[in-house]
């Protein structure tokens, strides 16, 4: 991304004006045109996911591709802000008005980001789950000649997929005993016991929920976004600013990673969190929260809490069409028919690897923001523990 580009360039000003001894109006002078350009990468590098979001070629909104790049504008600002925040500043600055209550409440919010991102990480396995369904069915209709096993095998892992999807908050059991059948199984799997069952089902879920039973991501959400106020008066070209600005960058893409992908509770998801649009940096981050807001309560109305991913939403249109040709499906086959089958096996298999390609390197770019942000809540306190030392031994 073009500002992205300029990051090393911004990033090495602000180290050189740490070791410049300069006046003090000369400093605050620097410190407000690091501020500016902090503002205009953020409102370019969003401008451009915002523009990356109408893409009909597969790679739009909430898509793997572009949460991923969602991921790298937060890694990228997340450096900016820390830059600005830290270098060249009195470490005792940072324990004076209006720093001293503003950076902690941000590492509360960053705290509560971490338990998304683990949530998050480990909610992509059932996404993986959706992935698997999808290609047993593809799988079985690409075979030519089609018969009504290969029919029958399809339709089977579609109608778990749909099941899936469908499932509503806190009732995962159900499908993860669905979803292992289609796994490996004993020799005697008809007649193993009710236990043994349970027991495959319980490290099933283990795999995708790994966090404790009253844990909500709404709630968490919500935390997140309270007491997210833009300064005011002076404190609008403070150092107060760029903390809100990360804040709300911080709770814009956590938000967006828990409506892409099915974490554990989401009933009572925010569809609004307050950005002043009164502020230039933050338009197209208002932008992009109002089309996901709507494709939330669309997709809720139709009760599918699987998640806004787009290769998911795909998965689910393509498999719908499927069921109906399989529960259709009279032998021999109507050669139109399977034409048209054929297009949308083909699309299904497309969007499989996609998500072969992109769900690990999605998952694992969740776990280098979670990494992140524990480094950097670490050096900001390791450098107010280093302000207050300095404080006393002057007193």
């Amino acid at each position: 991304m073009p500002a992205t580009d300029n990051q090393g360039s911004f990033l090495n000003r602000i180290s050189i004006r740490r070791n410049q001894v300069v006046s003090m109006d000369g400093n605050h002078e620097q410190e407000l045109e690091d501020l500016e350009l902090f503002q205009k990468h953020v409102a370019d590098r969003f401008a451009d996911l915002l523009s990356q979001s109408e893409d009909t070629l597969g790679d739009g909104l909430l898509s793997i591709s572009w949460l991923r790049k969602l991921l790298d504008v937060f890694l990228c600002c997340e450096a900016e802000y820390k830059a600005i925040l830290l270098l060249g500043r009195d470490p005792s600055q940072i324990s004076k008005p209006p720093l001293d209550k503003l950076v902690p409440e941000f590492h509360d919010r960053v705290v509560k980001a971490l338990d998304v991102c683990n949530a998050v990480s480990h909610a992509v396995e059932t996404v993986r789950n959706y992935q698997k369904l999808a290609e047993i069915a593809v799988a079985a209709l690409e075979q030519r000649p089609i018969g009504d096993g290969q029919v029958r095998r399809a339709k089977k892992a579609l109608n778990s997929l749909m099941i899936l999807l469908e499932e509503k908050e806190g009732s995962n059991h159900k499908w993860t005993e669905r979803a292992w059948s289609f796994g490996r199984r004993s020799t005697n799997a008809t007649t193993s016991s009710g236990k043994d069952r349970a027991t495959s089902a319980s490290q099933f879920r283990s795999l995708s929920w790994s966090m404790s039973r009253g844990w909500s991501a709404a709630k968490q959400i919500q935390a997140m976004s309270s007491n997210l106020v833009a300064p005011r008066g002076g404190e609008s070209s403070s150092p107060a600013l760029p903390v809100y600005i990360m804040s709300t960058i911080t709770v814009f893409v956590m938000w967006a990673l828990v409506a892409a992908i099915p974490c554990q509770e989401r009933n009572g998801l925010l569809t609004h969190f307050p950005v002043s649009k009164q502020l230039g940096w933050a338009q197209s981050i208002i932008a992009l929260q109002e089309k996901i807001a709507e494709e939330w309560k669309k997709k809720k109305e139709k009760n599918r809490l699987a998640g806004l991913l787009e290769e998911t939403q795909r998965i689910e249109r393509l498999g719908l069409s499927l069921i109906e040709f399989a529960d259709s499906f009279q032998f021999p086959p109507d050669a139109d028919r399977l034409d048209e089958v054929a297009v949308h096996v083909a699309e299904l298999g497309e969007t499989c690897k996609k998500m072969e390609k992109g769900l690990v390197p999605l998952q694992q770019q969740i776990r280098e923001v979670f990494h992140r942000i524990v480094r950097s809540r670490t050096e900001v306190l390791d450098l107010l523990d280093q302000g207050g030392k300095v404080t006393a031994s002057t007193m």
